[in-house]
């Protein structure tokens, strides 16, 4: 008898220290006398975003409206506190002036398993700066000048590549078809490799891109394991070796050094910089320069140099579609720049064309790359003009969707509409108001080259092509709730047909 009640007792005090350890911080914002919603036991407040229920911009989005007048928003992610930032001065502060402070992201952990996973965009400061300062040259404009010349033919294979699909007379998946011109791009301006993704051949750059950013079971699992508990997913890791994709940039990466290295071969591309720094490890100071660092920084390149700009491509390709003043207006501005230039693209003449920049930009609005932006603070830091206080290892969130769909500050902000980016009306917003590639020293250190490939690509559509919608159109627009970036449910379909004008 005795031996049943240890035990019974035994158990209730496991269930109340476990309950105590998923309540424990539940008042972290209440004694901080931050408004915010009431947390979930083991959740916090985005239950529905772990189950899929409700994209990260929905949930965003929903908190803005419920506090719209705060300039903080305590909410949790499971049992850890974090405080949305509303106001966008305080925004500045964090992101601009403050930087120094919130030097550090904190949204998925290091794998000491997978060396990939040790990328510029989750490094601590001691890895980040260093790493930063040496990568950054590549996408300079003088950099970028240099490598215009590989975006503009893996463009004009995009080209051949639509007749053929043009003339099958069927709805067009213009998402794919983006992402393998930009896959191919990346291929040429990172790795200096034909990829190829623009055949009829199957590619296994375009493959190993699907399963980076594949949302099927397998891998939503894996990443809410990385979130929750990290070390489980790292032993996982080690127990069924490395992915595919691991083992195929590993090998690239390492087998392109060394051919270039031996043969002496130099490329205006980002592999080139990683040859460099493979030559003078010393420029990183005491940071050991490994195969796997490397890599992960090709990794990264690749990663997000298509993935985003082929969503942004087909954004812009969905929307002109459903918009035919503004996508007639822009063909027309193409074709004058076209014809002023005889036909030749060249670096300076897409910086020149004001409308295109227009409809690109009011599509990162409605569409940005990140529905928000994480920073960590690395010490205890006061917000200016308050009585707030967060404590060191405290997460910040930036609502980059929320602050875009505003209509305080754009009206009717589900229509599309460039002429919110005339110089007069950009000059009249905070500059907080508007960013896609976020601001301050850890912006998209890549945000200058997503422009220019998807820019180009959208000029090679639409100066022969225009685009209508089509049955299997998404419409509304919805958001895959598993993707990491902010990306539509399904493909994008739209009928594509030769332009008469």
């Amino acid at each position: 008898m005795c031996l049943i009640l240890g035990i019974i007792y035994g158990a209730i005090a496991v269930v109340v220290a476990f309950y105590y350890y998923l309540t424990a911080r539940n008042n972290f914002w209440k004694k901080l006398k931050v408004p915010g919603p009431k947390p979930e036991l083991a959740f916090g407040n985005i239950r529905k975003v772990m189950f899929g229920q409700e994209s990260l911009a929905d949930f965003l989005t929903g908190i803005w409206n419920e506090y719209k007048n705060e300039p903080f928003v305590g909410i949790f992610l499971r049992r850890d506190p974090a405080l949305i930032i509303q106001d966008p001065d305080l925004i500045k502060d964090v992101l601009i002036k403050d930087f120094s402070t919130f030097v550090d992201r904190e949204f998925l952990a290091i794998d000491p398993a997978d060396p990939l996973s040790d990328h510029l965009f989750v490094l601590k400061e001691k890895k980040w700066r260093p790493l930063r300062t040496q990568l950054s040259p590549v996408f300079t404009s003088g950099k970028l000048r240099g490598t215009f010349r590989l975006i503009l033919q893996c463009s004009n294979q995009l080209e051949s590549y639509l007749d053929k699909l043009v003339e099958k007379n069927e709805p067009v998946e213009v998402r794919e078809v983006a992402a393998k011109f930009t896959t191919d791009v990346i291929g040429s301006c990172a790795f200096g490799l034909e990829m190829n993704s623009l055949s009829d051949m199957e590619s296994d750059f375009r493959r190993i891109g699907r399963q980076i950013f594949a949302t099927d079971i397998i891998k939503v699992i894996r990443i809410r394991m990385k979130q929750i508990v990290p070390w489980l997913n790292t032993l996982i890791t080690r127990i069924v070796g490395p992915s595919e994709v691991t083992s195929m940039i590993m090998k690239i990466t390492r087998e392109t050094i060394e051919y270039r290295k031996k043969h002496n071969i130099v490329r205006p591309d980002f592999m080139n910089i990683l040859l460099e720094l493979k030559k003078h490890p010393e420029r990183l100071g005491d940071i050991e320069l490994t195969d796997g660092l490397l890599a992960a920084q090709a990794f990264a390149f690749f990663a997000a140099g298509f993935e985003t700009s082929s969503t942004a491509i087909s954004n812009v390709l969905y929307e002109l579609a459903f918009n035919h003043e503004v996508q007639d207006k822009l063909r027309a501005e193409i074709k004058e720049f076209e014809e002023e230039n005889c036909g030749e693209w060249k670096y300076e003449t897409i910086k020149q064309m004001k409308y295109l920049n227009k409809v690109f930009q009011e599509t990162l609005r409605k569409y940005p790359g990140l529905p928000v932006l994480s920073r960590k603070a690395i010490d205890n830091y006061t917000f200016a003009g308050t009585k707030l206080t967060i404590p060191r290892g405290t997460l910040v969130w930036i609502p980059v969707y929320p602050i875009h769909m505003d209509p305080t500050t754009y009206p009717d902000p589900h229509k599309f509409d460039p002429e919110r980016f005339s110089d007069e009306k950009v000059n009249k917003r905070h500059p907080m108001q508007f960013m896609p590639f976020g601001h301050g020293p850890r912006n998209c250190i890549g945000g200058r080259f997503a422009i220019y490939q998807t820019k180009i690509g959208l000029i090679k559509i639409l100066r022969k092509y225009k685009v209508d919608v089509c049955e299997k159109t998404l419409y509304p627009y919805k958001f895959n709730p598993f993707a990491f970036i902010l990306a539509p449910m399904g493909g994008v379909y739209l009928n594509i047909t030769k332009s008469e004008n």
